[in-house]
């Protein structure tokens, strides 16, 4: 039997709406594109404010897995890993 990876997720504040005002949730998942799709279950539309319809990260997101920037939702995530979301900021 298959152990279950839940992963703390921490979510930026404009991405809350979609969490019901949460700062961090809980996802299974053993790679980013299964605690994508897990996450979208929980939290309908979080997904597609992240990941474009290519599949890549979009330009204005970063996800970091633990301390280490992920470049593709194809990376493996561990038992004990934390996955940040971060919306950049713009201004001028």
């Amino acid at each position: 039997m298959l152990a279950r990876m839940a992963h703390s997720v921490h979510v930026p504040s404009p991405l809350r709406s979609y969490t019901g005002g949460a700062s961090r949730v809980s996802a299974e998942g053993a790679s980013l594109r299964a605690l994508l799709a897990d996450l979208d279950a929980r939290h309908r539309g979080l997904r597609f404010r992240m990941i474009d319809e290519q599949d890549r990260i979009r330009r204005h997101i970063r996800i970091f897995v633990n301390a280490r920037e992920a470049q593709s939702i194809d990376e493996a995530l561990q038992a004990a890993d934390e996955v940040h979301l971060v919306c950049a900021l713009s201004g001028g």
